[in-house]
């Protein structure tokens, strides 16, 4: 097995050069008819287990899965809404349909490395700008909270490229007329970037609070905060006191402080008990 590239064109490119080299037979993941058609079939399976839908929602990165879902669904139900997702960060589709043909954009970044295509394939844009009604984008703090979600709530470990429909839903739950079916493709995420992505989607939540403050250096300063944190109901997950920087007074401290929160109500009232409890809060 060989890695390369940091997004999927660059690794698209040494793959069609090895195949140069060596002779090897280069598939396409997303830019083939034979895929494109392959993937219809998920199409297919959705109408036979939920003939009641009227929107599906699908990732799109090069675009070979909708594509071929759009081919399959729409020559049965033409009147089921078809919607694609893509990470803002990394979306193409937009400025490609805008300009009537597939464009390429610089540096495409985003933590869904499955939909992170720097420019849409041929074959399936072609039909995508035929029978997709819409491409939406979600935001980095979109995705890490749908995937949350799905571990938290459905118990379904998802990669953030499989969580950009349930992204686009929570985004603008009115947008989209039921039944709704969110197709979650990709489960393929390492243990260490879910643990950071989780964090984030917390965060994003309002699960987690993060706060700098002062406080009187003396006996007993550090216990009566925490105190202030148990009335609120605030986890003190970690705590850093530092008493001697120069930018401290004399009879100074200052406390770094991480919470875990219940949502962004909770957040501001734990910032306004400290306030109104005489702590200067500085970040």
């Amino acid at each position: 097995m060989r890695l390369h590239g940091q997004v999927v064109d660059e690794t698209l490119a040494a793959a069609q050069e090895y195949a140069r080299e060596t002779g090897a037979v280069f598939i396409h993941p997303f830019d083939h008819p034979d895929i494109v058609a392959g993937q219809g079939t998920v199409g297919l399976e959705i109408l036979e287990q939920c003939p009641e839908v009227r929107t599906l929602v699908v990732g799109v990165g090069g675009g070979g899965l909708l594509a071929g879902i759009a081919v399959a669904v729409k020559a049965l139900r033409p009147d089921v809404r078809l919607v694609g997702v893509q990470a803002a960060g990394s979306a193409a589709y937009p400025p490609s349909l805008a300009a009537g043909h597939p464009v390429s954009i610089d540096n495409p970044a985003t933590m869904a490395d499955g939909i992170k295509v720097g420019r849409p394939g041929d074959v399936p844009f072609q039909l995508i700008g035929e029978l997709v009604d819409d491409i939406v984008t979600v935001s980095e703090d979109e995705l890490s909270s749908a995937l949350l979600l799905c571990l938290e709530r459905a118990k379904m470990v998802v990669e953030p490229a499989g969580a950009s429909p349930v992204a686009a839903l929570l985004s603008k739950p009115e947008a989209f007329e039921g039944p709704v079916v969110a197709l979650l493709s990709g489960g393929n995420v390492d243990p260490l970037l879910m643990q950071r992505i989780l964090r984030h989607g917390m965060a994003a939540a309002g699960r987690y609070l993060s706060l700098r403050l002062r406080l009187t250096d003396r006996p007993g300063a550090l216990a009566t905060l925490l105190g202030e944190l148990t009335v609120v109901d605030a986890n003190v997950l970690d705590i850093s006191h530092v008493r001697t920087d120069p930018r401290l007074g004399l009879t100074e401290a200052e406390v770094e402080l991480h919470l875990e929160t219940k949502g962004p109500e909770h957040c501001a009232e734990v910032a306004g008990a400290l306030h109104d409890a005489g702590y200067t809060v500085i970040g």
